[in-house]
């Protein structure tokens, strides 16, 4: 057991609570339970007068806890913008029965080993306190019948739980979003079909990459599917989101009715010891991934693609991991490319080669007047200035135009959880997580799970 903090000071406990918050500065109070992943440093990038800057953590023995204090300090002392975190430390194998039993704050956040998440949020819950969770919540069948409960028994107790979606607020994103929803524009959602779905979602991540300017650190465990939980009901997580988000936006989703799955695979990525030396600083395999290992490589299932259908519109998600992107590109981080398909024109974002690996944003038009359609963009670009200020056009190919998005209003990942945090604390200071919000939450994780359960049959 022990005890460790960043400064000297600490706050007094206040009994965890589902409701009572008006934005008073520093009524929020967070707790940080076993944070494994580097996305538990990134909710506390900034400071929030309604956050109290005290943050009591609670962990289990051993380095990733430390990894997290590191992070957070780095944000303390750095020269633009520092924050003014006071981490408190208690580790020790009580570390949860110890959070629940101090109520040392209200708001649990949580970004670690997916295996352990959903116990964390059903114990959370059950004690009344309010969750921010990383994603996944749930990473197989099993867990996501146990978040449905969780979630669904979340009101009465007076917690409200909500998921780290940063891709929400990812500026090509939101745009394509509400060109989608202009039908002048857009036309009509088409249905697609299975082989030639309206919706495609595909991205592609790495082991190895930089976080906050430095070369990420990955826990041991974050190579066992067991505990990280395999890529289809990882990354894929957000990919899904953005589909809700576009062809049910703020509806209710039942997923017993709305969803509809054709089918699913799955493959492994190679990590051999060389590389994986180098992402976790350990010279050897551990025995938990030696069941893992062929021909003295370990193999990780981190890689997914589920066909399904929402509402009738055919979608396809898939996600890839590479170990380290490719030689000369290094620094050009994880790429994303969607499309969307409607009767006068596709939305796509695309991220390749061709635009340097950054995510741009494009309008295909299926119409014969180019003329008229740039026309039709330009007007709904102007209509959604004091939202989106400087976005312009670029005309580049018959029937296609990049729209144009200035720099300034272009949010980094890591600057995006300070967005997913605002919307949550003022749902925080509304009294209740929306109910299509909720409703959202279970379909999501009822589809990445399913999707599994799909691909291993």
């Amino acid at each position: 057991m022990a005890t460790a903090a960043l400064a000297l000071s600490a706050c007094s406990g206040s009994a965890p609570s589902g409701d009572g918050f008006n934005g008073t500065p520093g009524e929020v109070k967070l707790l940080t339970l076993d944070p494994g992943h580097f996305h538990a440093a990134l909710v506390q990038m900034y400071m929030y007068d309604q956050v109290d800057p005290t943050v009591h953590v609670y962990a289990p023995e051993g380095d990733d806890a430390q990894m997290h204090l590191d992070r957070v300090k780095i944000y303390n002392e750095r020269s633009e913008r520092p924050t003014s975190w006071n981490e408190v430390l208690y580790t020790g194998e009580d570390f949860l029965d110890r959070m629940i039993a101090e109520k040392k704050g209200n708001v649990v956040v949580l970004a670690g080993n997916n295996g352990k998440k959903t116990g964390y949020v059903k114990a959370s819950v059950d004690a009344g306190y309010n969750v921010l969770s990383d994603k996944p919540m749930a990473i197989d069948t099993k867990s996501f019948q146990m978040l449905e409960q969780t979630l669904l028994e979340a009101p009465a107790k007076g917690s409200m739980v909500y998921d780290i979606m940063t891709e929400r607020s990812e500026i090509n994103n939101e745009l394509q979003r509400v060109l989608v929803a202009n039908k002048d524009l857009f036309g009509e959602m088409q249905q697609g079909t299975p082989e030639d779905p309206a919706i495609t979602k595909e991205s592609v991540h790495h082991f190895f990459k930089y976080v906050s300017g430095q070369p990420l650190r990955r826990p041991e465990w974050y190579f066992d599917v067991d505990q990280q939980g395999e890529g289809i009901v990882d990354v894929t997580t957000h990919l899904v989101d953005l589909v809700q988000c576009t062809v049910m936006p703020e509806q209710e989703i039942d997923y017993t009715k709305d969803i509809e799955f054709t089918s699913a695979r799955r493959w492994a990525t190679p990590i051999p010891i060389d590389k994986y030396r180098l992402v976790t600083g350990q010279d050897e395999y551990p025995d938990f991934l030696q069941p893992d290992v062929v021909n003295d490589t370990l193999q990780v299932y981190s890689n997914g693609e589920m066909n399904y259908r929402l509402n009738g519109v055919n979608v396809r998600v898939s996600v890839v991991w590479n170990f380290m992107a490719a030689v000369g590109t290094e620094g050009t981080g994880d790429t994303h490319y969607s499309v969307v398909k409607g009767s006068k024109a596709n939305i796509e974002i695309r991220q390749g080669a061709e635009q340097g690996y950054k995510p741009m944003l494009y309008v295909v038009s299926k119409m014969s007047d180019d003329a008229e359609t740039e026309s039709t963009l330009r007007r709904v670009l102007r209509s959604l200035s004091d939202k989106y200020p400087g976005l312009d056009v670029q005309k580049c190919g018959d029937h296609e135009w990049q729209v144009v998005i200035p720099a300034e209003i272009v949010k980094t990942h890591e600057q995006r959880f300070s967005s997913v945090m605002q919307v949550y604390l003022d749902y925080l200071k509304q009294g209740e997580i929306p109910a299509w919000e909720r409703s959202q939450m279970i379909s999501k994780y009822y589809t990445t799970t399913k999707a599994l359960s799909v691909a291993k049959e």
